[in-house]
């Protein structure tokens, strides 16, 4: 781990299953801290990656890479974000932890755990909510940065937690928090907690909307009279949660992207503090979701001593995110923009909110509800193009609702149709916004928008492309 003393966790046993995005890094830092890792993973090709790297780093003395027979004697396991330990049913190993008093960790944990152990003060910033923490997070470390504070942000966006360097005791570090994440907290405690919004996802893991609700909860946990707990005022479950909330032990503070009357709001253009206008968002925050990601990422540097006149500036040159609501270009008129982020129906509610008239490729594999959920703003679709494995569950709602479509099932053959659509009927956009998950196709949601913008960029729309 970048700047951890390398004895940090030495005596230390650590169990890690799955070795990708979030595992990998995971091996890595605790034997490099000092830890003995035993680590797996089914696919082969990771396991080398492993062995290759640890070889490397000189770390592979610490690191055994073999199944698991037993837990018994190790400190933690720590999961994939993706292997369940609880619903639908536990993993083996994690069944195996569980039997043998192990704890469940995240590897969020255990960077905290790092930090205070090296005896750095640094402060810790968690934000979670369905839709739209990922770009909360990035504003919140981009406005952090423009202060001139040190800021490390990560987590379920960007670099994994145990991938972050040590701060000194001035930092911030700024985590995006999954409820996959967050049901797997021990002592972590944020100085800034943030829930953005809750709308049903991930019921399979959590059970029904009543768990999914305790999983986001755990981002408050922790929390005294000297922190801030931030909570987004535009859904109900929100709501209900904040009225928990205004009980303490932290300072509660209220957030909206549409509605005034809140210690933080986006509307009329701007956003306002108390009824006072402090900023106005930039070009990449469109829509009152942004507006609601702009107050509450000036609403958590507030809170660490940023004045609002820089956090005004930061956002004007914040860029924005790839993958949400992002232009890609533009053709004789026509607007490509590459909303690929949105895995669920309320994601492409916000993206759809934001044009008068579009031209909509969606599909994947749906969520629960499907789509009917976006039917308020179906009159503002002329024609949707479906691609992936739920193209026809989709064009059933679609046809209940009058809604012309066309059944492409791929995005090679959807973005030049859509084209061609929005020239014939004058639409000025074609929006990306799947509202279903990539993995029938695509390796995630970032494979699928840059498929999406390589033909968005072609020389020639008119001629439909094989993916490779």
């Amino acid at each position: 781990m970048n700047g951890f003393p390398p004895t940090l966790f030495a005596g230390q046993r650590y169990a890690v299953l799955g070795l990708g995005r979030n595992g990998l890094p995971a091996v890595m830092a605790l034997a490099g801290c000092g830890a003995h890792v035993q680590a797996w993973d089914d696919g082969a090709a990771t396991r080398q990656a492993l062995s290759e790297q640890a070889e490397r780093a000189g770390l592979a003395h610490n690191i055994v890479i073999a199944p698991f027979d037993t837990l018994a004697g190790y400190d933690a396991l720590v999961l994939s974000p993706g292997i369940p330990h609880v619903l639908p049913s536990p993993h083996p190993v994690a069944a195996m932890a569980l039997a043998a008093g192990v704890p469940v960790l995240s590897d969020a944990e255990l960077l905290y755990r790092a930090v205070r152990k090296a005896g750095s003060a640094a402060r810790f910033v968690g934000i979670t909510g369905t839709n739209g923490k990922s770009t909360t997070t990035t504003l919140v470390a981009h406005i952090l940065a423009e202060a001139g504070l040190p800021v490390a942000a990560g987590g379920n966006l960007g670099p994994a937690a145990l991938a972050l360097p040590l701060l000194p005791d001035n930092g911030v570090y700024v985590l995006e928090m999954s409820s996959y994440m967050l049901e797997r907290l021990d002592s972590l405690h944020f100085d800034v907690a943030c829930l953005l919004n809750l709308t049903p996802d991930h019921l399979d893991r959590h059970g029904d909307m009543a768990g999914y609700i305790r999983a986001k909860a755990h981002v408050f946990d922790h929390q005294t009279a000297h922190d801030l707990a931030l909570i987004g005022m535009d859904d109900g479950p929100s709501r209900a949660l904040a009225e928990t909330l205004r009980h303490g032990p932290a300072r509660c503070e209220t957030v909206s992207g549409a509605q005034a009357g809140h210690t933080w709001s986006g509307h009329n253009g701007a956003i306002w503090h108390d009824g006072v206008q402090c900023a106005v968002p930039g070009p990449a925050l469109p829509g009152s979701h942004n507006a609601q990601n702009a107050a509450a990422a000036i609403a958590v540097a507030h809170f660490l001593g940023v004045e609002d006149r820089v956090s005004a500036a930061a956002l004007l040159s914040f860029t924005g995110l790839p993958h949400r609501q992002k232009l890609i270009a533009t053709r004789h008129g026509v607007a490509f923009v590459d909303d690929s982020k949105a895995t669920n129906a309320d994601a492409s509610a916000r993206a759809l909110g934001c044009y008068d008239h579009l031209i909509w490729i969606a599909g994947g594999v749906a969520k629960a509800g499907g789509i009917e959920p976006l039917a308020p703003l179906f009159g503002r679709v002329r024609h949707a193009f479906l691609i992936g494995q739920d193209a026809e569950a989709l064009a059933l709602t679609l046809s209940a609702h009058k809604v012309p479509y066309t059944l492409c099932h791929t995005m090679a053959l959807a973005v030049p149709a859509a084209y061609a659509m929005a020239q014939t009927t004058q639409t000025p956009v074609v929006l990306l916004s799947p509202a279903c998950a990539s993995f029938d196709q695509f390796s995630g949601f970032e494979e699928r928008g840059q498929h999406f913008a390589a033909l968005a960029q072609a020389a020639d729309l008119s001629a439909p492309q094989d993916r490779p």
